[in-house]
């Protein structure tokens, strides 16, 4: 009997070959069999997909068909396999399909369609590439290389766009490491939005410096102040007789010759250079361009904690001296907190009874 066949044995007698043949033809028509089952699961509709893969999985494993009729098996499984959402499923079967019938231009299609729900965009033009070589008029492909194209574009866009940030990015980080300011954590973001510093094309830098008048914890931004740029010159020009007094200065104590800047020593904990390059990426194209790292934040402060230790600022120096000063840490963007000589509130401010409400 040719089912005791030893494997690879060659049958000896006719009626060994007969039976072979029979049995072969047997395996045939169940495989056809089960393939013409499976598309009527498929016609039938989702509540019967599994059912249709399950047939032409038993279709394959009867191994009796031959290269083109299997390579249909597959990619109809690769077919049931994305109406199911199974997309590398249907991408390994329609990619198996292809390597037993190069010529099957579904198999191209589905291999395609997989590709390009998993975002393999440019594997989803090749399919459609070749496709289309073994079917210049497919309609289906077309579209598909279309969309596939498009999509493709779009991400090549960003990802320019996302490299050109982080280049940007770096470049202003080095330029703050360079002058040895040290970044802080945010602390009055909710007053002035996402605020940056950038670089001009002479390479300095100019930053947002947000005023902060303690008494009524109102404030002023100012959006662009070089790094050159000495405080007198900004202030002379807040504070001119042709601008209108504050309108919470009732008795007009926040003139030009009445008001001082400070700032607060250790007001902010220091960010790691990783943590200072997200925050500057971030609103941009390359926002998810740095890796989280095991890199800490310089949590000490150079000072010493003490919120009701003030610096006084000196009106003729540079934002860049006064920035490079070592207790002086940068919370995202550069905070002052202006006083007047002449109001009851100054008392209270230098004698460090007055501190930011947590």
């Amino acid at each position: 009997m040719a089912l005791w066949l030893d494997a690879g044995a060659e049958p000896l007698t006719e009626k060994e070959k007969a039976d072979l043949d029979a049995i072969s033809a047997l395996k045939e028509s169940t495989a056809i069999e089960l393939k013409e089952k499976g598309n009527e699961y498929v016609k039938m509709g989702k509540k019967h997909y599994r059912d249709a893969i399950d047939c032409y999985t038993r279709s394959i494993n009867q191994k009796a068909l031959g290269e083109a009729e299997t390579s249909i098996l597959y990619s109809n499984r690769a077919h049931v396999n994305l109406l199911l959402g199974n997309n590398r499923r249907a991408l390994e079967d329609a990619d198996e399909a292809i390597k037993l019938s190069p010529t099957n231009a579904k198999a191209f299609y589905r291999a395609a369609k997989a590709s390009l729900v998993l975002d393999f965009l440019k594997e989803a033009t090749i399919y459609c590439e070749r496709g289309l070589e073994v079917s210049p008029n497919n309609e289906d492909l077309k579209k598909l290389a279309s969309q596939a194209n498009a999509k493709l574009v779009e991400r090549e866009k960003r990802e320019a766009e996302a490299s050109k940030a982080l280049i940007a990015a770096k470049e202003l980080l080095s330029a703050i490491d360079d002058r040895g300011v040290k970044v802080g954590k945010a602390m009055y973001r909710e007053l002035t939005g996402l605020k940056k510093p950038f670089l001009d094309k002479n390479k300095i830098l100019h930053w947002p410096v947000l005023l902060l008048y303690a008494e009524v914890m109102s404030s002023d931004l100012i959006e662009d102040f070089c790094e050159t740029d000495m405080f007198s010159s900004h202030l002379d020009v807040m504070f001119s007789e042709d601008c209108p007094p504050l309108p919470w200065d009732k008795d007009n104590a926040y003139t030009r010759e009445n008001i001082e800047l400070y700032f607060e020593v250790g007001s902010s904990v220091c960010l790691s250079k990783s943590e200072i390059l997200r925050y500057l990426l971030e609103g941009t194209a390359g926002a998810k361009s740095v890796d989280e790292d095991n890199t800490s934040a310089d949590h000490r402060n150079p000072a010493g904690r003490d919120p009701s230790r003030w610096v006084k600022v000196n009106e003729k120096r540079t934002l860049h001296d006064v920035l490079k000063e070592p207790n002086f840490v940068i919370p995202e963007i550069p905070v002052f907190y202006v006083v007047s000589k002449q109001s009851s509130f100054y008392d209270k401010f230098k004698s460090g009874e007055w501190a930011i409400c947590p």
